[in-house]
């Protein structure tokens, strides 16, 4: 089997509401889809979802660079030649990384189909019998975060996602109201996005929250300030998760020399995809670190290859791949039944796509033979 040719269609993912963070808000979700086809007829679907703040990317700059370097250099080879594959994208052009997940994971797809079994058989099986994943929480007014904070428990969810990253009293503030509301028995998580900037200032918050009993306080200042999440750790109870500080082995290998995280959050977007994505899980299980499988908020073809990697792997124990729960379209139909997720155990990705929708979200196609 190689890949004979290969599709690209730029797309926008009608969001619900709009989802903040705090460095951005999304009307819609941009995502570049890649449709590789072999020479046998299989199809393999993959995804990019790339963000300029994180992975560095932009949309269109992704969709030319899957279009103009990364999927001509790995047409006719075979799927299943992976570590060649990623040597050849990566001798193609630095960095793109999830331009080279939507080649990964539609690797991946093709694979499964071709044995016909789901992708986390060929990642050495189910580990894990279920999944969940958390209510996600973006930036609002303390009180409005609460009420559906409540809404989300009374929905059938069993943990929360609380996005903060602004001013650190207000941000207390919200997750002092959610807490207040739910009870002290429902996990919480905190993502700051890096929105606290400097360990000074996030010293200020995570102590001011220690109380609060949260899971974790993921990326609370900076990417790339390594010295500030290991000082962090050492002042505060509250286990911190490295984000945006962790895209591949260099960025893990800094972070365990220095101790500064106890949970890791891996995303296929920053990694490049599932096989590199299993490898940097490896490497912590080793360090004895925590893994979740995170996301850019991604389609199903995306949000299934992250529940593929992380039912697989022992040390992945948390998720949070809510991307289609978001969307009021989206192009595949993965299965969420609060507060799990069910893969079908069909072949590939095992999931499937809606080619009307797929076109009827296009912005910008190319098909190249």
């Amino acid at each position: 089997m190689i890949i004979k040719e290969f599709e690209i269609y730029a797309i926008h993912l009608p969001l619900k509401q709009p989802f903040i963070v705090s460095y951005a808000t999304y009307n819609h979700m941009p995502s570049v889809i890649v449709k590789l086809i072999a020479d046998n007829g299989l199809v393999g679907y993959g995804e990019a979802v790339p963000d300029e703040h994180v992975t560095g990317e932009t949309y269109m700059a992704t969709f030319e660079v899957l279009k103009h370097v990364l999927l001509p250099a790995v047409k006719q080879q075979n799927p299943f030649d992976l570590e060649k594959i990623h040597h050849i994208m990566d001798s193609a052009i630095v960095g793109n990384p999830a331009a080279k997940a939507a080649i990964d994971i539609a690797c991946y797809d093709l694979m499964g189909k071709y044995v016909r079994k789901p992708i986390y058989d060929l990642l050495g099986g189910k580990f894990h019998d279920t999944l969940t994943f958390p209510k996600v929480l973006s930036i609002d007014e303390p009180e409005i975060m609460a009420e559906k904070a409540q809404e989300a428990m009374e929905l059938g969810y069993s943990s929360l996602k609380i996005k903060v990253g602004g001013d650190i009293q207000s941000d207390i503030n919200r997750i002092a109201a959610v807490r207040e509301r739910v009870g002290h028995q429902v996990p919480i998580r905190v993502d700051v996005n890096q929105g606290w900037q400097t360990y000074t200032n996030a010293l200020f918050g995570v102590k001011a929250l220690e109380p609060y009993h949260l899971s974790w306080i993921e990326q609370p200042i900076r990417m790339g300030d390594i010295d500030g999440l290991a000082a962090l750790k050492e002042k505060t109870t509250i286990p911190i998760m490295a984000d945006e500080s962790i895209h591949h082995g260099l960025h893990l290998q800094e972070i365990i020399k220095k101790n500064a995280a106890d949970v890791i959050n891996i995303k296929l977007m920053k990694c490049g995809g599932i096989y590199p994505a299993i490898h940097l899980a490896k490497m912590a299980e080793f360090a004895g670190i925590g893994c979740q499988i995170g996301s850019m908020v991604e389609s199903s073809i995306g949000s299934a290859a992250g529940y593929h990697t992380a039912i697989s792997r022992k040390n992945i124990t948390s998720t949070e791949l809510t991307g289609p729960l978001l969307f009021s379209q989206d192009i595949g139909d993965l299965e969420y039944a609060l507060p799990y997720v069910h893969l079908s155990g069909e072949p590939g990705l095992g999931i499937k796509i809606n080619e009307d929708v797929l076109e009827q979200l296009t912005i910008k196609k190319e098909q190249v033979l």
